[in-house]
This record gives C-alpha cells, sequence and structure tokens, in this order.
C-alpha cells in the first residue's frame, strides 16, 4: 500500500491527544473495554458475489459477534489491497456493484441491527459521489465511520470537514514506519480509531509478527485514547489472540475474502464466513479459553 501517509517528519514527544468520539462506534468500543475484550473487525467487499449476498454476509458476521464491520466499496484500482480483495472488488464491479447501492445495503442493515459500520474505500468514488452529498447519505444510512485508504490527514479536509459536521468519524491509517511526528499528524485528525497497518506492503501477502508490531502499537496508545486497531496479515484465531492481547481491535480481510472467492455458492459462502468469524471472535475474548 502507498505508505506516503505514515513515513515523514520527526520531532519530539507530544501533548497526549486526548478525543473522544460519540455514537455506536465509541459506544462499543467502551462495551468491550470493560468486558476485556478486544473488537473483532471483520472486512467485507460489498458487492461480491452481488449486493443480496452482501446482505447476508454482514448478517452471518453479526451473528458470529463481529462488533464493528469494514464494507468495502469497490474500485477499479484498489492500490492497498492485495491480489484477493482486487478479484473481490473486480467481482463485485462486474455485477454492478455502486457506492450508492452499497449504502441502501446498509439502510437495509440498520433496521436488523446496530453494529457500527466503518465504510471502506478510495478517494475516487467518494470525491465523485460528492463528499458532502456522500457525508448526508452516509449519515442516513446508518455509517458510522469512513477510512479512505489513499487520503492522508493532510489533504483529507474535503471530505473529513462534511463528515465531522454529519456526526461520522474519520480512520486514518498508521505504518509500522510511521515517525513520532507522523503519529502526532496522525492524531491530530483521526476520529472513532486508529488503524495500524501490521506489515508494509498490500492486503492478504504477508503474516504480520505480532512480537515486531507490539511496541509500535504501546507507542500509540500511549499517545492518544483513542482505540488501536491492528489490521493486514491476521488471518488465524491464533494470530488474532495474539493480536488481540496488545490493541483495541484486530481486522481480518482477505482471510473472509478468500472464502467468499472459493464459495460453491451463496449459500456455503454465508457458512463458511460464519464459522471462521465465530473462532475469531472467540479469539479476541483475552480471558477466554482457547
Amino acid at each position: 500500500m502507498s505508505t506516503a501517509a505514515a513515513t515523514t517528519d520527526a520531532g519530539v514527544r507530544p501533548t497526549r491527544s486526548v478525543k473522544r468520539s460519540t455514537g455506536r462506534l465509541a459506544g462499543r468500543f467502551a462495551a468491550l473495554r470493560a468486558r476485556d475484550e478486544a473488537a473483532f473487525v471483520p472486512f467485507l467487499m460489498a458487492g461480491d458475489r452481488g449486493l443480496d449476498c452482501t446482505a447476508r454476509l454482514l448478517d452471518a458476521v453479526v451473528e458470529a459477534g463481529a462488533d464493528v464491520i469494514e464494507l468495502g466499496v469497490p474500485f477499479s484500482d484498489p492500490m492497498a489491497d492485495g491480489p484477493i480483495h482486487q478479484r473481490a472488488a473486480e467481482r463485485a464491479l462486474r455485477a454492478g456493484t455502486t457506492l450508492r447501492g452499497v449504502l441502501d445495503v446498509i439502510s437495509d442493515f440498520r433496521k436488523r441491527s446496530d453494529v457500527p459500520i466503518v465504510l471502506f474505500g478510495y478517494a475516487n468514488p467518494f470525491v465523485r459521489f460528492g463528499p458532502e452529498k456522500l457525508a448526508e447519505a452516509a449519515a442516513a444510512a446508518g455509517v458510522d465511520a469512513l477510512l479512505c485508504v489513499d487520503t492522508p490527514p493532510e489533504e483529507a479536509d474535503e471530505l473529513r470537514v462534511p463528515l465531522r459536521n454529519a456526526g461520522l468519524d474519520m480512520i486514518f491509517l498508521l505504518a509500522p514506519t510511521s515517525t513520532p511526528a507522523r503519529i502526532r499528524r496522525v492524531l491530530k485528525s483521526a476520529s472513532g480509531f486508529v488503524y495500524f497497518v501490521s506489515v508494509l506492503g498490500v492486503t492478504g501477502t504477508k503474516a504480520a509478527a505480532p512480537e515486531r508490531i507490539a511496541k509500535l502499537v504501546r507507542e500509540i496508545r500511549d499517545e492518544t485514547d483513542l482505540p488501536v486497531g491492528v489490521g493486514f496479515g491476521i488471518s488465524t484465531p491464533e494470530q488474532t489472540a495474539s493480536v488481540a492481547a496488545m490493541s483495541d481491535a484486530v481486522i481480518v480481510g482477505s482471510a473472509l475474502s478468500k472464502l467468499v472467492e472459493e464459495a460453491a455458492d451463496d449459500d456455503a459462502a454465508v457458512d463458511a464466513v460464519r464459522a471462521l468469524s465465530e473462532r475469531l471472535k472467540q479469539a479476541t475474548r483475552r480471558g477466554a479459553a482457547r
């Protein structure tokens, strides 16, 4: 992925960043903290196998215990995504998936569930939709936050300000190469939670090494009261448990997209995603036997 937003600057230690978001996302993290659990955050590519299947997959991960859901908006040039998500996006686009269609699925989902949803995607579809229009439509649909992968804080106000005015959080990325000054800059703009990319590169190509990232996650947590989620390179319950011990959220995507890709039909995809999600959620319960 592009690490331009996470590789510059240097400086002295800042004053701790204190931000408290409101709404479903903040409430969910507070409840998990009280239970000594990390959040399980599955990523699903909207429109893979069609939006009807996406609706079923959303229900499946909720049934499995998902605490927050990242829902991907397919894009033709997903620079942060590895081959598995690239193929998922291609399938979704071929199926005719649009941003408006994704928001309609979320709106329908809100009739059944209050699990927070982070809309995950790239600047092109969001800006073409229109930042003000997107913020209004996303809030009306029941979106809680937006993560725009290729938009660093310095370029984010076009989206961030309308989102903030609509009551939505904007999630930003930090990487293993982030300097102390870069961490400060990202934390200055971030809300909802901070997404720490555990490996260099794109999604689904390398396994995370928890022992290598623990120090960096601690450094981020020392600077902010925002939850810190860790993603990229996490696919098994064992990896999930290791990352859950050091973070506030564990984000898993490629392992689930691979199940959707390999399933014989929609029913098989839903069953496989539900089964793995149940195991991954169990692994985020720090005090539970594994």
